[in-house]
């Protein structure tokens, strides 16, 4: 099984909530919204299942599932081109995100 470079298998590696809310940190780099940042970085660095506690997180804190990327588009817009993001997809759209 390949994997895209965007999910590459990581072994070993415990995700328990304080991890996650770990995710919750950080600045984005120039010309991104830190919400798209936040949501974006998680997707790319977390199995599905911890994706879904992220964004329980992500929506405790009233950030914006709904923020757009640098080229407009939303993360679950972007997760509708990725053949691997349609679990992660789903999390965003029970959440209440729009493309």
């Amino acid at each position: 099984m390949s994997l895209k470079k965007d999910k590459q298998k990581v072994l070993g590696e415990v995700f328990d909530d304080e991890r996650i809310a770990g995710f919750l940190i950080g600045e984005p780099p120039e010309g991104v919204t830190r919400d798209y940042y936040l949501l974006e970085r998680a997707y790319r660095s977390m199995k599905a299942e911890n994706f879904e506690t992220f964004v329980r997180l992500f929506r405790e804190q009233n950030l914006d599932l709904n923020s757009p990327g640098p080229d407009g588009k939303t993360l679950l817009a972007r997760m509708e081109e990725h053949r691997q993001g349609s679990d992660y997809a789903a999390i965003l759209r029970a959440a209440g995100a729009k493309l």
